[in-house]
């Protein structure tokens, strides 16, 4: 069986975080690991509270991992401070990681900053440069790339500008920002859409974790980028069409609608 790793926080009521990426994970049929990188107070209605681990704890867990069961493929989440990310980034090297997708959870789906300027900076010096793939939401692709996205020509400007700095492919993520469900994908000095349909479907909590970790499933699986984030897209719409309905807020996806019934 083929082995994914995430690197992620957690998200108590299931529904995002390595929560999500566990239940992805095993949907499409790979053995899920994780490294915690925060403990989360949280709901379909928000966060109250945040407990970071230690960097130290942090390394300790990817040792553990990778001494052990190696991954074949990595997925990064959230990590909000620089010394994390600078121990994730230490360990990756160290064990020569494979197939690493990171999700640069910088900005909420609202426009909310939720990482430190200088963890911003740590995350495209040290974890960008290691990626295989960046997972952008439409905020942080403007962030990263300069460029005020409105239409899907800057997408492509965007996505362009941000892969030539860093040396990875990217998939600036249309989803919530555009009247469409569309992503991009720039790699190689070329692009291509990945077309979705729109879901009439309010709960997506969680839709940005469970792309990027399909992704990786795919990857793990030696499926290549697009192959895999296409069977991702297919995995993700069938979870929202689902139409889990849980919680009084935003709520999660079906991450398990390939697999088993709703009771």
């Amino acid at each position: 069986m083929k082995t994914v790793l995430t690197i992620a926080g957690s998200d108590c009521s299931g529904g995002a975080g390595i929560q999500a990426d566990i239940k992805t994970m095993t949907a499409n049929g790979v053995y899920g690991m994780s490294a915690i990188t925060a403990l989360t107070a949280q709901n379909t209605t928000g966060v109250t509270a945040i407990m970071e681990v230690t960097p130290e704890f942090l390394g300790k867990q990817l040792d553990c991992i990778f001494t052990d069961i190696y991954p074949d493929a990595v997925k990064i989440g959230m990590v909000s401070s620089a010394e994390l990310i600078k121990k994730i980034s230490e360990k990756l090297e160290l064990y020569d990681a494979k197939n690493i997708v990171v999700d640069p959870v910088m900005v909420s789906t609202s426009g909310s900053k939720l990482l430190r300027d200088d963890a911003i900076e740590t995350l495209k010096n040290y974890l960008f440069r290691q990626a295989v793939l960046l997972t952008p939401n439409i905020h942080e692709a403007s962030i990263l790339s300069g460029v005020s996205i409105t239409n899907e020509e800057d997408m492509i400007k965007a996505a362009e500008i941000i892969s030539n700095e860093y040396g990875c492919a990217v998939l600036c993520k249309g989803g919530h920002n555009l009247n469409d469900a569309n992503d991009l994908l720039y790699h190689n000095h070329k692009y291509r859409w990945f077309i979705g349909d729109r879901i009439d479907n309010k709960n997506t909590h969680g839709t940005g974790c469970t792309l990027s970790s399909a992704i990786a499933c795919g990857l793990a699986k030696g499926f290549d980028l697009e192959t895999s984030i296409q069977l991702a897209k297919e995995y993700i719409s069938g979870a929202l069409k689902a139409m889990l309905n849980l919680g009084k807020g935003i709520g999660p996806l079906n991450h398990m609608w390939n697999i088993c019934k709703e009771e």
